[in-house]
């Protein structure tokens, strides 16, 4: 109701139970006040340019670069918006709600580093999407208006940009852009014709039932799901699609009927359509992804000639999260076979529950599809994903979430050989991640870089000195594995892909402390290093903050640590201790030896970020950023049983480093966090005195109101009320005595996080005689988007940190 009003009559809804200075409100009831700006060097920190992002030309030619605009407005953010079984989009143009768009774009020659501009773009561009043809002559670009989404075609050779069709696109699953293989076109959704639009009626028919008749069907807790037959009816008018090729030259063409299309992908010989199809019944119990769903097998007619799977609805999964539907899934083609299907099936009935040795089988099944399944291989986890070189050599992931353990299979296709074991690890373990492979286009396939039996692997390159991404050389055969390339300080570097595999050559995106990320092209054969682009540092009133990446044990040994942020210009001699912010999230292991492992790395950029507390070093706080959280489990043991002595631990530890480097005052240390970092800060309030106040944002604090399940814990409340009553921070807000900062997005979509949450822990505290500040943003969800809700949210952490975190002389 607020679009298109100006700013200072946009009001935000607050609560407070306390008598506050300095600019806030004295009521305990709720009080509507404008939005609010904080000081003017953080709001420049806000208004910095995102950095830019790049995507490579199939050939390796060419990189598209892409421009990101700061902020919307509010106006933006309180555009119309419908939820539909957990999905939000925007009515308007058929988008999805809140679409993050792309501002510019430009080319830029890998071999010259010359940029080219690309003529005739829409003035005011709005992408949602850019996608490359395989053969990298075009680029298709999906451009959003206020009441349509149009599809725009990139000349690359001559750099002339042309509307593709004037027929809107429907991009409420995000823009569709399926390239043929040959380049020749590619396929999209758009609008449908003839449907009537549902009358909105506030007037029922009749009541809404549901109904259960003894079958098992728990649930975890989802947010926007459908509610009545009126968003039934709004469902299917909205995501009901037309599947339409547009050729590169010549004119488009309507493929099949119209139907609720939510996947379409080409077969690598572009013969045929994979399309995925939602039907009926819908749930009012789950979200989309679990409603009823037939895949097919289409020609390029739009006929069907093979059906592959025809999901039933999926409401009654275990809550546990190696759950899996019955039947074929995870349906897709083989990327290295002409027409090859590929799928994964459970052999425990999706339950991992039930005792088997084998879980899922995976099978392929060639065109013409009449033959019987071949089966490729056992899996004693569930199927992750599958990446080819050829028929003799596809890899086959699988992983298990209880025991966080992976394994990577060698599969022959021909089955001249068994499946062959490549590695076996924990993924929770980043210090032995050995990487994930590199990818090559070939006719329009992308396809496994292999070469005489070895690929090429890049990793974070997690270590006890901070990340530093690799390059190896791993043979599949030998399983011995050969370091081409390491980042090197002072800098920290990333490979973002394979430019040429006979020369080694790698796009790779580099940062210092003080240098924003650039594209640079490095040649590992004869160990060169070219810069593509220049970025300009995006803020540089903050360059005089320090950053530190600091390790420290908590009392029972568990090594720790976060990225200390201190003001420019700080002495500590001269200045003393300061007041100190610590923001964290907590995490579950399975091991102590994976939670005590580093993440980030000291020579990353000092973007200063306004989503973390990191701008309020401008302000004279130190700020003890990423502080690790580890909640871990042992063997038989879960996280969960012990989160609130591990949460004090961790509390206490991050404390004392600090003060043990002399920059933190014990007494005036507040804790904040976002969602589960939220519920930490209210459980750490309750439990603790550690900490002088404390800020959650979007925050869970009732864990009755996701009885089935939350975050990572797989137990529901009938399993264990305890556990859910001990961990609930609502249960205990009698001994929330700190003053604590609640905000929430009054239009949450994140699912356990309903608003509602935060305005019952605001009135517990309130109702006991706590201290307590509850701000609701308008039209914002999980994490806030307008510049108006940011720039307010900065101002009321500034105020309340000044207000019970400094001395008040």
């Amino acid at each position: 109701m607020f679009q298109g009003l100006r700013l200072n009559t946009i009001a935000l809804t607050l609560t407070a139970s306390a008598a506050l200075t300095g600019g806030f409100a004295v009521q305990a009831n709720p009080v509507k006040i404008d939005y609010q700006e904080p000081v003017q060097e953080i709001v420049d920190i806000v208004d910095a340019a995102p950095s830019p992002g790049g995507s490579l030309s199939p050939d390796g030619d060419m990189l598209l670069i892409s421009n990101y605009p700061a902020l919307p407005d509010i106006t933006d953010v309180a555009a119309d918006q419908l939820k539909l079984a957990g999905r939000r989009i925007n009515p308007a143009n058929y988008t999805v709600s809140q679409a993050r768009y792309i501002s510019a774009i430009e080319l830029l020659d890998i071999a010259s580093g010359e940029k080219i501009e690309i003529d005739g773009l829409p003035s005011d561009l709005k992408a949602l999407g850019a996608s490359w043809s395989p053969n990298g002559d075009f680029i298709a670009v999906a451009q959003q208006t206020e009441t349509t989404v149009q599809l725009w075609l990139v000349d690359v050779n001559s750099a002339q940009a042309k509307l593709w069709s004037g027929t809107a696109l429907n991009a409420v699953w995000g823009p569709q852009l399926e390239w043929r293989h040959d380049s020749s076109g590619l396929y999209s959704y758009t609008l449908a014709e003839g449907l009537t639009k549902p009358a909105l009626t506030t007037v029922p028919t009749g009541p809404v039932i549901t109904e259960s008749a003894g079958r098992t069907a728990p649930g975890r807790t989802y947010q926007d799901l459908l509610q009545n037959k009126q968003d039934e009816a709004l469902f299917d008018y909205y995501f009901t699609s037309q599947i339409t090729f547009f050729p590169v030259t010549g004119e488009e063409q309507d493929i099949g009927p119209q139907a609720l299309y939510n996947g379409v992908s080409v077969s690598p010989d572009d013969s045929y359509l994979l399309v995925s199809e939602i039907k009926r019944p819908y749930s009012y119990a789950v979200p989309y992804y679990r409603f009823p769903e037939t895949t097919m097998v289409w020609n390029t007619a739009g006929e069907t000639d093979y059906t592959v799977a025809q999901q039933p609805l999926a409401d009654d999964l275990p809550i546990a999260f190696d759950a899996v539907v019955q039947g074929r899934r995870s349906i897709s083609w083989r990327n290295d076979a002409d027409a090859t299907l590929v799928w994964a099936q459970a052999t425990d009935m999706g339950d991992p529950a039930v005792d088997a040795e084998t879980r899922d089988q995976v099978f392929q099944q060639p065109a013409p599809f009449t033959a019987e399944p071949q089966k490729l291989v056992d899996l004693s986890k569930r199927y992750g994903r599958m990446l080819a070189a050829d028929e003799e050599h596809i890899l086959v992931w699988e992983r298990w979430w209880a025991d966080r353990d992976e394994k990577l299979w060698l599969v022959d296709a021909t089955g001249e050989y068994e499946p062959k074991l490549v590695w076996e690890r924990s993924w929770e373990d980043r210090y032995n991640d050995p990487g994930q492979p590199f990818t090559v286009q070939e006719n329009g396939r992308s396809l496994l870089y292999l070469n005489d039996g070895k690929i090429l692997l890049t990793g974070t390159g997690a270590s006890a000195e901070g990340d530093r991404p690799f390059i190896d050389r791993y043979d599949l055969n030998t399983k011995g594995s050969e370091r081409l390339w390491r980042s090197q300080a002072p800098y920290f570097e990333r490979p973002r892909g394979l430019i040429n595999a006979d020369q080694l050559s790698f796009l790779m995106q580099r940062e210092g402390v003080n240098d924003p990320a650039d594209f640079f092209v490095r040649d590992l054969d004869d160990n060169t290093l070219t810069a593509l682009t220049e970025t300009p540092h995006p803020m540089p009133h903050t360059q005089g903050i320090s950053r530190e990446l600091i390790t420290y044990t908590r009392e029972d040994g568990l090594a720790m640590s976060a990225e200390l942020y201190l003001p420019a210009g700080y002495d500590k001699e001269r200045d003393g201790p300061l007041p100190t912010v610590v923001w964290a999230y907590p995490r579950e292991y399975k091991s102590s030896a994976a939670a005590a492992q580093i993440s980030g790395s000291p020579y990353e950029f000092v973007r200063i970020s306004y989503w973390a507390p990191q701008y309020l070093a401008t302000q004279g706080y130190a700020v003890l950023d990423s502080a690790t959280m580890p909640i871990v489990g042992e063997g038989d043991a879960r996280p969960n049983d012990t989160f609130i002595e591990q949460l004090v631990m961790n509390g206490k530890a991050a404390i004392k480093a600090g003060a043990d480097l002399g920059v933190t005052d014990p007494e005036r240390v507040a804790l904040g966090g976002h969602s589960y970092g939220a519920f930490m800060t209210a459980n750490m309030l309750a439990h603790s005195d550690l900490f002088k106040t404390g800020i959650a944002r979007s925050g869970a604090y009732n864990r009755s109101l996701t009885p089935f399940g939350f975050q990572r814990e797989e137990r529901t409340v009938w399993d264990d009320a305890d556990l859910y009553i001990g961990m609930s921070p609502f249960f205990h807000a009698h001994k929330i005595n700190e003053p604590l900062l609640m905000i929430h997005g009054a239009n949450d979509n994140n699912s356990g996080t309903f608003p509602m949450q935060s305005e019952r822990l605001y009135q517990a505290i309130k109702g006991l005689g706590g201290t307590s500040r509850l701000v609701m943003l308008p039209h914002e969800s999980h994490g806030y988007r307008a510049r108006e809700s940011v720039l307010h949210m900065l101002w009321e952490q500034t105020r309340w940190l000044d207000l019970y975190l400094k001395d008040q002389d």
